[in-house]
């Protein structure tokens, strides 16, 4: 018998392990169709190397051969998405973190700064009806005693809101380490496999879907350079290389990890205690561009570039030591005022004095007796009870001395008290011990002694608050409105913002996905096609088995 008996079953048999590996791959595009990073994978298949006839006829063609399966992907799109999707992991953070802060100022609500502030002056007005009653009296110091809380806890759900993002900036620094010891190990198991002309699809996907991740947490790039080596199969060497800044995260087979450390010095004075400072685990300092490590840095720190405590920028955002420092300058400003009468009366920018609750006097004051001297407002000492108004006097000048603003009794008493107030926060912010201890005799209403009766120094104290000049906002609640608002502002723009990202990620992971992703409709109809060819190629190979037979079995006889 010829040699070329057998050829056509030997054809018939190739065909048969083509198909058998083409359904073999449709199943396997099929059960990863929902696994995150997958790419659709093709087979390779390819006319196999034709025989040479001996009476040099020609070439008789001998079937197929599937060469490779190659996942289908384009890395222009990969590097699309890669530097798309560290805005959005910005964004959607910061969008996040600006909507907890507008819930700590619960405004507006009927506990909110509006109605709060109201009360107290509510309660001002009401005394002033009636100056020596004691029941009022202690429905003021209440109401003080409110507005001191109200500010107290903002700051301390800010102190915690700060605490909570410092933690997440040390888990998102441990998060992308992982990540790029996982990328590490990836890279030596694609190299070990394809070293000798394999293809590691899976593992190749895997990587490529860490990176997906890694790019969401801090600005990188990703990309394979060739070193100039060949391998066995002759094809050029690669190392997939991920930056940080230009700097190698993960260069192949090494890695640089990223640390946390407890800073030396706060970079804000509203700052709370060891705020975590990233920088490389070899020392060198890290230029953080985007991602969500971005955005918990910027509104842990972000205090809109101002230069802190350690001569560093804060970042030019407004987070929570920005909006800490404004609710420090809204207490100073408002007890300043409220206590000691310093404010700008007319506008034109120079501090005037007017009077303030030091300068009245209370029901039990005697003619010929001087003012009271009793600030309504001071602040918490070191035990967490008030301060009582002389006590706080003192401290407040000793604060101006050590400052440069001399305790000399020539120079000016109230510029020294000024330059205190700075120690007052809303932090610490608080009713003078005086007041909560003994409302009845130590509100000063009256503006001369003697006159149980006489209210107008609360008229005084009322007044200022229709002031348009207490602050460069205007008036008490024109502050907050306008810090309340600023706060909006901020929050429709990063929820625009991230919306605005979230629209191009997903027209470019749609693109990525039409080369990359897994059709069930198109691998049905391959598996049809394959399930044919199989059917077909079986045919064959029946046919060829009852030639042979009658050939082998029958003419012979």
């Amino acid at each position: 018998m010829n040699n070329t008996t057998y050829m056509g079953m030997e054809i018939a048999l190739r065909g048969l392990y083509s198909a058998q590996r083409g359904m073999a791959n449709v199943a396997h595009n099929v059960d990863n169709v929902n696994t995150p990073g997958y790419s659709r994978q093709v087979l390779d298949q390819r006319a196999a190397r034709p025989l040479l006839v001996a009476n040099s006829a020609g070439m008789l063609g001998m079937g197929s051969d599937v060469v490779s399966v190659d996942r289908m992907r384009d890395t222009f799109l990969d590097e699309k998405y890669w530097s798309e999707a560290q805005y959005l992991g910005e964004w959607e953070v910061k969008a996040f973190i600006i909507e907890e802060m507008q819930t700590i100022y619960n405004e507006p609500s009927d506990n909110g700064y509006t109605k709060i502030i109201s009360d107290f002056y509510s309660a001002l007005q009401t005394l002033s009806t009636d100056p020596s009653s004691l029941s009022v009296r202690a429905m003021v110091k209440e109401k003080g005693i409110a507005i001191a809380k109200y500010f107290n806890s903002v700051a301390s759900h800010f102190d915690h809101l700060q605490e909570d993002l410092n933690n997440m900036v040390h888990a998102k620094v441990e998060e992308i380490n992982s990540l790029a010891d996982q990328i590490k190990e990836l890279n030596l198991q694609i190299y070990n496999y394809e070293v000798m002309g394999n293809k590691a699809n899976d593992l190749r996907d895997r990587r490529d879907y860490l990176v997906d991740k890694l790019s969401r947490l801090i600005n990188c790039n990703a990309y394979e350079v060739e070193t100039g080596l060949k391998l066995p199969n002759g094809e050029p060497e690669k190392r997939f290389v991920v930056t940080i800044s230009g700097k190698a995260l993960v260069d192949h087979a090494d890695v640089v990890h990223l640390k946390c450390e407890s800073r030396k010095q706060k970079l804000n004075f509203e700052d709370i205690e060891n705020l975590f400072e990233v920088s490389w685990a070899d020392g060198n300092k890290i230029s953080i561009k985007s991602g969500e490590l971005k955005a918990y840095l910027d509104m842990r720190d972000g205090n809109d570039g101002l230069v802190g405590l350690n001569g560093e920028k804060s970042p030019n955002c407004r987070g929570i030591p920005y909006y800490q420092r404004k609710m420090n300058e809204f207490v100073q400003v408002f007890a300043r005022t409220f206590n000691e009468g310093i404010i700008d009366v007319d506008g034109d920018g120079v501090l005037d004095k007017i009077n303030g609750h030091v300068d009245g006097y209370t029901i039990t004051s005697q003619p010929g007796d001087p003012p009271c001297g009793i600030r309504f407002f001071t602040m918490l000492g070191d035990d967490g009870k008030p301060l009582s108004s002389a006590d706080f006097e003192a401290m407040l000048l000793d604060y101006a001395a050590k400052n440069g603003i001399t305790d000399d009794p020539s120079t000016d008493y109230d510029e020294r008290m000024l330059a205190g107030y700075s120690l007052l926060t809303a932090r610490n912010f608080s009713i003078s011990f005086d007041i909560e201890d003994d409302p009845s005799n130590n509100i000063a209403a009256s503006d001369k002694p003697g006159e149980p009766g006489n209210n107008e120094n609360l008229k005084t104290l009322m007044g200022m608050r229709h002031n348009p000049y207490m602050f460069m906002e205007g008036m008490p609640e024109d502050f907050i409105k306008t810090l309340i608002s600023s706060m909006g502002v901020d929050g429709q723009q990063y929820v625009q913002s991230y919306e605005i990202q979230k629209a191009i990620l997903n027209q470019v992971d749609n693109r990525r996905q039409s080369v990359s992703g897994v059709s069930l409709n198109e691998e049905m109809v391959n598996l049809v096609k394959y399930q044919q060819i199989y059917g077909a190629a079986a045919k064959m190979i029946q046919t060829y088995s009852e030639v042979l037979d009658i050939l082998i079995n029958r003419l012979g006889v």
